[in-house]
């Protein structure tokens, strides 16, 4: 009996299932998905069977077939050049030869340079002096004799041999032979004065300024300013005459001569 109501229920259900369809329905209203499920990949770092890392997934030297021949490869002229990176040449250590042939300072190198320089004292201030820089004008002032009774110096000032203002260390020289020039009046003078300015022959180029002049002047120790007696003049230009103009309420009046080289004269005899 149950074996036979199993037999019934068994075609009753076969007769209930659904024929399968023999073409797709596109307008249906539930659509079915379709769903793709992925390998299994085994992502361990070991080199087991199935893992990334596995040598079955590596090419062998002997299966990879390539020709170097047939490589495109830049050339060297086709390679870009960066000049931020080039190679710095290397700087080459003097040798022990080399460093024991470089000459010692003598002593007599020292002397002579020293020579070129010269330390004085102007104004409580000490200054150093290039002499290599004035060599060519140490004759615009000189030693012009005595005058009177006692040691009262003469001391010439020659314009003509003043550096020309167009050369391109004209201020340097300048500043450096205002020294000299100061540093030397002091080393002439012992008692009373005069200066003598030698203005003939002259260019207006070779002319000192009046900033340099009254500088000159300023700079001059107190003892030298009172000790100035007079300032002759020789053959002045109109220039020197505008100068002596503008200049006259600092100087005093009673010191300032203008002469003739006769003048001059009569005061290097005496």
């Amino acid at each position: 009996m149950d074996i036979l109501n199993k037999a019934v229920l068994d075609s009753t259900s076969i007769e209930m299932r659904p024929e399968p369809p023999n073409s797709l329905d596109l307008n249906g209203s539930h659509p079915r998905r379709i769903k793709l499920t992925a390998p299994n990949i085994n992502l361990s770092l070991d080199q087991s069977e199935g893992s990334v890392l596995s040598d079955d997934n590596l090419d062998t030297p002997d299966e990879i077939d390539i020709n170097v021949d047939d490589l495109d490869t830049p050339d060297e002229a086709d390679s870009l050049e960066y000049a931020g990176h080039e190679e710095q040449p290397a700087i080459k250590e003097p040798s022990q030869e080399e460093s024991e042939s470089i000459p010692e300072y003598t002593a007599e190198e020292e002397r002579e340079d020293n020579k070129l320089w010269r330390t004085v004292v102007i104004g409580d201030q000490e200054q150093r002096i290039d002499m290599k820089a004035i060599e060519p004008f140490k004759k615009v002032i000189s030693h012009g004799g005595y005058y009177g009774d006692g040691l009262n110096a003469i001391i010439v000032f020659a314009a003509c041999f003043l550096p020309d203002s167009s050369q391109t260390d004209y201020t340097y020289v300048m500043e450096n032979l205002f020294l000299y020039v100061i540093s030397t009046l002091e080393l002439m003078v012992a008692e009373d004065y005069m200066i003598v300015y030698l203005n003939g022959a002259t260019p207006r180029r070779r002319m000192p300024g009046l900033g340099w002049m009254k500088r000159c002047y300023q700079m001059i120790d107190r003892r030298l300013r009172k000790n100035l007696k007079s300032f002759i003049i020789v053959h002045p230009s109109w220039f020197i005459r505008t100068i002596l103009a503008v200049t006259r309420p600092f100087i005093r009046s009673d010191v300032i001569t203008f002469g003739l080289s006769k003048m001059l004269s009569f005061h290097m005899i005496r």
